[in-house]
């Protein structure tokens, strides 16, 4: 028998260890035997710790469980799946899940991160198999017809950029991992990190062979330190079982990966200034052309993915890229996940294709506040991306669409906010958070956020002189158009989007402020 606790970092935060130890202890009392695996989270977070009990090849789910609550689990009879107020039934068919499409997330939750065995089993390995008889032009050829975009924000594609470095004249060829997860309110990477970590490195090598790179970095964010432990042993036991080195599976072809700890710097999520610290530089942004996939990691041709790029390609390799392109819409094709958070009944990961509403994720999914107050807006695309209204939340997820009405996919973020918001106040945060992390390299980023967090000072203190709104306005405006990189070029947008559909939280009155923001 076989009791699965998740040890994702959001379930051990929900007391999933306590609640494994307290099973173990309970167990013991009564002189019972199981097999305690540590799982995944399947991103339900509202019901961590989420403890199922696998029966003759069924699961039956018990959430969210205490501490205090285990050993009336067991003398419920748990262990034989039976009634108790936490019984949930079989996951697979809880809404939130059934309605999924997982396709990056299909193996989360339902095995041990570290067992490769299990990984195997549950159809890892399959895309790597494939593309060791295939030529590195037609695993980017199969990358390209998927239609697969860079999840990282920039939505770039990703056959194109791997074509690009692929075609590149070079000694040395590399493949950089952005694991760099700053965003607020996003934690995809991390549960790919904990919860399969084998299909980052299944990515890993996919990308190597179709570039021509037989050396890769995953660059982690310090603040992950569960996600460095899992992939580390996993590392190790990929290195142990010949996945990777100079003899991949056998084929006499070879990958090295390596793992590499960030310092805490926001700015290094942009992929050149992550490159600099890779490097052992300080993290500063490059002025781009070279674009990375021709000069990148020690002026090398370089493809720098995020996560969840790298760890949908084995599921394109595996189920072809035909497949893969049949999900989603228009040309953001394939699945995202969709990481829900802030003021929501029920946070979590949501992994679906393209084309879904807004609405739908919020409520259908995410069960509207969990204040019971009105939903005033959402922030979409991580802490400078911009805030949008009630009135467009029809809008689907699509990166064009979204880019219509000045949104942004992002890395799939959604933070929700009900009516005791101030937007006024936020998009100062936007502000102060850009001054904080801030590189220094150009002047709209460095000089125009702390400008940007005075003016907000005074216009929200009441202080503001006649033409405080239009300055503040042209700042956004030479920041958006003048900074070197996104982290400048994106801070106006939460101060922008507040100004444009919440001007009474800065003072104004959409009369005011309609004809400024009409030239940015």
């Amino acid at each position: 028998m076989k009791v699965y606790v998740p040890r994702d970092y959001s379930a051990c935060a929900m007391g999933a260890d306590e609640v494994a130890r307290a099973i173990e202890r309970e167990a013991a009392r009564r002189g019972l035997s199981l097999d305690l695996v540590r799982n995944g989270s399947r991103g339900l977070y509202w019901l961590e710790p989420l403890v199922e009990v696998e029966r003759n090849g069924e699961r039956i789910g018990y959430g969210p469980v205490t501490e205090e609550e285990v050993e009336g689990l067991f003398a419920a009879g748990f262990l034989e799946g039976k009634e108790h107020p936490a019984r949930l039934g079989d996951p697979e068919e809880i809404p939130y899940l059934r309605r999924q499409k997982r396709v990056v997330f299909r193996r989360m939750g339902r095995t041990d991160p570290l067992s490769l065995d299990a990984y195997r089993q549950q159809g890892g390995l399959a895309g790597l198999t494939r593309a060791l008889t295939l030529s590195p032009q037609q695993i980017v050829e199969e990358v390209t017809k998927s239609g697969l975009r860079g999840r990282g924000g920039a939505g770039f594609p990703t056959g194109i950029k791997w074509k690009t470095t692929l075609q590149a004249e070079a000694d040395r060829k590399y493949v950089v991992c952005n694991a760099d997860e700053g965003d607020s309110g996003t934690f995809s990477d991390r549960m790919v990190i904990e919860g399969d970590p084998f299909l980052l490195i299944e990515g890993m090598i996919i990308a190597g062979l179709a570039v021509g790179a037989t050396e890769g970095y995953v660059y982690l964010r310090s603040e992950y330190p569960l996600a460095r432990r899992v992939f580390e042993e996993a590392l190790e036991k990929a290195r142990a079982a010949g996945m990777l080195g100079n003899d991949i599976l056998g084929s006499g072809k070879s990958f090295a990966l390596n793992l590499y700890i960030g310092a805490g710097a926001y700015v290094c999520g942009e992929e050149t200034a992550l490159l600099e610290s890779l490097e052992g530089k300080r993290g500063m942004v490059r002025p781009r052309p070279p674009l990375p996939a021709i000069r990148g990691l020690w002026q090398k041709p370089t493809v720098v993915n995020n996560v969840i790029t790298l760890a949908s390609v084995p599921v394109i390799l595996a189920d072809g890229a035909e497949a893969y392109a049949q999900l989603g819409v228009g040309r953001s094709k394939g699945t995202l996940p969709v990481q829900l958070s802030g003021n929501l009944k029920r946070p979590g990961l949501v992994e679906v294709p393209f084309g879904i509403t807004l609405e739908e994720l919020l409520f259908e999914y995410g069960g509207g506040t969990a204040s019971g107050r009105p939903l005033k807006t959402i922030q979409i695309g991580g802490p400078l991306g911009p805030f949008l209204p009630p009135s467009l939340f029809s809008v689907t997820l699509d990166y064009e669409e979204l880019t219509k009405v000045r949104g942004i996919v992002g890395h799939g973020g959604i933070v929700a906010f009900d009516d005791t918001v101030n937007l006024g106040r936020m998009a100062r945060y936007a502000m102060e958070y850009c001054a904080g992390e801030s590189c220094g390299k150009c002047t709209p980023c460095r000089i125009g956020s702390t400008r940007g967090m005075e003016l907000l000072d005074q216009i929200l203190s009441g202080k503001k002189g006649p033409g405080a709104a239009e300055l503040l306005v042209d700042l956004c405006d030479v920041m958006v158009n003048a900074s070197l990189c996104g982290l400048g070029g994106m801070t106006p947008f939460p101060v922008l989007s507040g100004l444009r559909f919440f001007p009474e939280d800065f003072g104004y009155s959409k009369e005011e402020v309609e004809p400024l923001l009409q030239k940015v």
